[in-house]
């Protein structure tokens, strides 16, 4: 059986972040085999790190392959940082960071630390607004999705979607 690669591109969007009513929204830009799978969502209120780790999360989540080796790209030191080193700190003081203060954005954390142990993942950072195509795409998806915009209301003639699933179930149809 051979492991599914996939590649995910991430980021997080909040204008007014830190306000009450910070409207914040997320998207992940997941590619396989050639094909392209766009996700976007919001959350009202919100912060610019935890709609960083949704972006993550759901793009983690989008992976119906019980293992796949995964090269994630976020342009967040926060979520790059979290997911490569502090996570395994926190988890082994109880989801505490130093001097026991509570991690923040747990919830995300937790299921994020998850899914990274079930998947072969390398996490990489890119510069955001650097001109890196499908993370300029995940930007803008993300701010979309903060003003409520869905991924079809923002789609472009010509853009398609795939399920993860289908590719790989495909992929698995070949093999036999």
């Amino acid at each position: 059986m051979t492991i599914p690669s996939i590649t995910i591109y991430t980021d997080g969007a909040c204008p007014n972040n830190g306000s009450e009513f910070a409207s914040g929204g997320w998207a992940a830009v997941l590619e396989a085999s050639g094909k392209q799978l766009r996700i976007s969502g919001h959350e009202t209120p919100s912060t610019n790190n935890r709609m960083e780790l949704t972006a993550i999360l759901e793009g983690l989540k989008a992976i119906s392959a019980e293992c796949a080796k995964v090269k994630l790209y976020t342009d967040s030191a926060y979520a790059r940082n979290g997911c490569k080193t502090w996570r395994h700190d926190w988890k082994r003081r109880g989801w505490r960071r130093a001097k026991n203060k509570p991690v923040e954005n747990v919830d995300l954390w937790r299921e994020i630390d998850h899914l990274l142990d079930r998947h072969e993942v390398e996490i990489r950072w890119v510069k955001g607004h650097s001109g890196h195509p499908q993370n300029e795409l995940a930007d803008r998806l993300a701010v979309a999705a903060s003003r409520g915009q869905t991924i079809s209301q923002y789609r472009k003639e010509g853009d398609y979607q795939f399920s993860l699933k289908e590719l790989t179930e495909k992929k698995k149809d070949a093999e036999a």
